[in-house]
């Protein structure tokens, strides 16, 4: 609790000795006398607390100070100092903004009994703009120029980021389409063939009898075609060469064509034997290649559905992705954000082994699913880069307490020590020029500590990199939001 009373003014020749005040002539120093008071707070106590008005401009007189931000729900502390003149508050006062708050981005607290400078900030503002207007102007403009040149920065990025996004998904939709188009063709030929298979019929060449026979034979390869065991390369050829040897022994033209559509289907010499059985010597041959073209026909129609069901995950996993149909603010599925993340991604995850370490009953968390989703493909994209082809990313999830713990690791080299406070940093990278930006983990930070209340951090060594993203399971309050830079501005 801070403490004052009429007689606390601090004399012209105490100011003198702070560093800020030493050149001030007298005029102005006697403003400082006449505004400014020595303010008393006991050790333990706060002076300011971050995210709350911001009322006076602090100078350290005796005593030693500590500064702290909140990250998420721990408060790391910034500064410790008993340097004589140390000074916080509302510095920031000065630069008028009329659309946001003037608050405190930091708490200040006494570390041992201390005496503070106290001047109101409102009054403060008023003396700079007056005393020294250029100054005031000139921070005003380079707080400004930072604010557009990081916004339009951000923004680049983001159009950056969202067509490589559409590249990737343009790949990944050209193949199952590209799937699809040739299954038609095929199909479209087999059809034809199918024609010609039905006249032949159609002129009494098999009796009824045999026929629907056939017709049984045909539905029976269809239903085992389904429960088909899936067999290695070297079965799979083994059982072709059996097969295809059976068929020309048997006078069955193109048997080794014959034998990979019935192998694939998962048929084999004994069902051939029946077939050969049912059927009259002249009719084998249509026989044989009357149930083949029925298998070929099927298995194309399933990879057009198989084709067209990836097209409609892939659009799903974009919608999701994207979050246009939705709520900006949710309870969120942090398992589906993940997912749809891989799914844009993929064609940079070529070559890359992703492992899934998910938590079975993660609850759903409060949040912007879209924002958070941008958090992922910024972590995951730079783990595919960091680990390169052949490498593995790792996602994890947990639930720690009150937080749901998202992991994105890799196998990569790892962040050197020196860089590893940094990383959060504005236009901060270690990639090559013009390959980042530095604003990826910049806006995940504040994503992340800001928009959701949570923490990231990085854990790093040769071969074991992780981003560690904590969210928490209760929606933050206003006064939370505050804290932790929902509502922002400068102090």
């Amino acid at each position: 609790m801070t403490s004052t009373t009429p007689d606390d003014r601090v004399s012209a020749q105490e100011l003198r000795t702070l560093f800020l005040l030493e050149s001030l002539d007298d005029e102005q120093l006697a403003w400082f006398v006449e505004n400014g008071r020595r303010t008393r707070i006991p050790a333990g106590e706060y002076l300011t607390r971050e995210g709350e008005p911001a009322e006076c401009f602090y100078q350290l007189l005796t005593g030693t100070m500590v500064m702290t931000r909140r990250v998420g729900s721990v408060e790391v502390e910034v500064t410790r100092t008993d340097f004589r003149g140390a000074y916080g508050g509302a510095t920031a006062s000065w630069i008028k903004q009329a659309d946001r708050p003037s608050i405190y981005v930091a708490s200040v607290r006494a570390a041992t009994d201390a005496t503070f400078l106290a001047v109101p900030a409102d009054e403060f503002a008023a003396f700079m703009h007056e005393h020294f207007p250029i100054a005031v102007h000139l921070l005003d403009g380079i707080a400004a120029g930072m604010r557009r040149t990081q916004e339009r920065v951000g923004d680049q990025q983001r159009l950056q980021a969202l067509g490589a996004l559409s590249a990737g998904l343009t790949h990944e939709l050209n193949n199952p389409a590209s799937a699809a188009e040739r299954a038609v063709d095929q199909l479209r030929t087999r059809v034809e063939h199918m024609r010609s298979k039905l006249d032949y019929l159609a002129d009494g060449h098999i009796p009824a009898d045999v026929l629907h026979e056939l017709v049984n034979l045909q539905n029976e390869a269809l239903a085992l075609s389904e429960t088909a065991p899936r067999r290695s390369a070297m079965e799979r050829s083994d059982a072709e060469d059996e097969l295809g040897d059976w068929l020309e022994e048997h006078d069955i033209q193109r048997g080794f064509d014959l034998a990979g559509i019935y192998v694939a289907a998962g048929l084999d010499v004994s069902w051939a034997e029946k077939v050969y059985r049912t059927l009259h010597a002249d009719d084998r041959q249509t026989g044989f290649a009357w149930v083949a073209y029925s298998l070929e026909t099927d298995s194309l129609m399933r990879e057009i559905t198989d084709s067209v069901q990836r097209i409609s995950q892939l659009v799903g996993a974009a919608k999701n992705y994207s979050q246009l149909d939705r709520a900006p603010f949710q309870q969120t599925d942090l398992h589906e954000g993940l997912e749809s993340t891989l799914v844009m991604l993929s064609a940079k995850l070529k070559g890359i082994t992703v492992v899934r370490d998910y938590c079975d009953d993660l609850p759903l968390v409060p949040g912007y699913p879209a924002e958070l989703n941008q958090v992922w493909t910024n972590l995951i994209d730079n783990a595919a880069q960091a680990t390169g082809q052949g490498g593995t990313i790792t996602l994890r999830t947990r639930v720690e307490d009150d937080h749901v713990l998202v992991s994105v690791g890799d196998d990569g080299p790892g962040v050197p020590k020196e860089l590893r406070s940094r990383i959060f940093e504005p236009f901060f990278t270690t990639k090559p020029v013009g390959a980042g930006t530095g604003l990826g983990l910049d806006i995940s930070y504040r994503v992340v500590t800001g928009k959701h209340g949570g923490d990231i951090q990085v854990l790093s060594e040769p071969g074991d990199t992780r981003f560690e993203v904590r969210l928490p399971l209760v929606e933050p309050t206003l006064e939370d939001a505050v804290r932790t830079g929902q509502v922002t501005d400068q102090a």
